[in-house]
């Protein structure tokens, strides 16, 4: 633990770390910057100032998914990099071992991802032709694709890292005017009504 000696005070770095931690935390969680002031009693303008000096980027949330992706690592070093708020991208090795799981597993899975996508303002999406068509379907206007091949895919794909972040920039930079369409609701209540004859694709 870090201390430090000013005047006749001992200020600890780790305290102060916690209580940022704290009030960040409590502000993404939805609390005003009055109501985190007042719960860690500090000023409303010291809760914008902690925004203003650690603030990356504005704009739209993005998520990133990408699949069978062969450089993982330098996708996902680029996506946080330029700020991307969800990423999820894995090799055909990866989705393999995903398959390879009970229909239940995988299934409640998709419906853990579908519900989690539904919080972004934007999904860039690389994936073959047909999941791309698919994805569109149930998430609407608010899918931006990046096609990796056609459908069925079964090898790992090099990512283009320059079309990548001329995407997410474009997408990141975007205003967000409308509201959601609430189709995913939808989707999801009609995946779930088939859950019981519902298996993984053999198309891609």
């Amino acid at each position: 633990m870090r201390f430090y000696r000013i005047g006749d005070k001992v200020v600890s770095r780790e305290k102060i770390h916690d209580v940022v931690d704290e009030i960040l935390g409590d502000r993404e969680a939805g609390a005003t910057q009055e109501e985190v002031a007042r719960g860690h009693g500090v000023q409303r303008s010291f809760v914008s100032f902690l925004e203003s000096l650690g603030e990356v980027r504005r704009g739209a949330r993005v998520a990133l998914i990408g699949f069978p992706v062969a450089n993982t690592d330098e996708v996902m070093s680029l996506a946080e990099e330029v700020g991307v708020d969800f990423t999820l991208v894995f090799s055909q090795a990866e989705r393999e071992r995903i398959e390879s799981a009970s229909a239940s597993e995988v299934f409640n899975r998709l419906l853990e991802t579908l519900a989690t996508l539904r919080d972004y303002d934007v999904v860039v999406l690389m994936a073959s032709d047909w999941r791309i068509e698919l994805v569109e379907r149930i998430l609407g206007a608010e899918v931006v694709s990046m096609p990796l091949g056609q459908t069925p895919l079964r090898e790992d794909v090099e990512v283009d890292l320059g079309e990548l972040r001329g995407v997410l920039e474009g997408v990141m930079s975007a205003r967000v005017e409308r509201p959601r369409s609430g189709r995913v609701s939808a989707a999801l209540r009609d995946a779930a009504e088939r859950a019981g004859r519902w298996g993984p694709s053999r198309r891609s």
